[in-house]
Formats: structure tokens, sequence, C-alpha cells
């Protein structure tokens, strides 16, 4: 239990990155399932065109959280 403990002590100690690292773990699970689904169901000529369009947007703002907001937050938050 002391792995547990320590862990509760980092997320406690900076809430910002543990939210922002655990919503990534759930975005990238919930897009790997989406993109199983939709390769399922086809291309977008033939699958469905909003699901392909929110697994981008997904990704592109998942892209854009660590690669703007973070270094934006660090460095004046």
């Amino acid at each position: 239990m002391g792995w547990l403990s320590g862990l509760w002590a980092d997320v406690r100690a900076t809430p910002v990155a543990a939210a922002l690292e655990l919503g990534t773990v759930f975005a990238s699970a919930g897009l790997f399932l989406a993109l199983v689904v939709a390769l399922a169901w086809g291309p977008p000529p033939r699958g469905p065109t909003a699901l392909w369009a929110a697994i981008v947007a997904v990704g592109a703002g998942v892209a854009v959280v660590w690669t703007v907001l973070v270094p934006v937050y660090d460095r004046y938050g």
C-alpha cells in the first residue's frame, strides 16, 4: 500500500498535472476504442464520417493541450 499512498501524495501536491495526465489516459483509451470501431465500420465514404471527425478532433485537442497549453501553464502558472 506504500506506492498508493505515495501516488496519492503526488496527486495532492500537483492536482492540475494529475488531472491532465489522467484525462490524457482516458482520452487515449477512448481514441483507441473509437478507432477500432471506426476501422470496423470502414473508411469515411462508407463509415460514419462524424466518428472519424471526432477521432481527429479529440486527437488534435490532446496534441494542443500537451504542446501548447502545458508549456504555457508551466511557464506562467
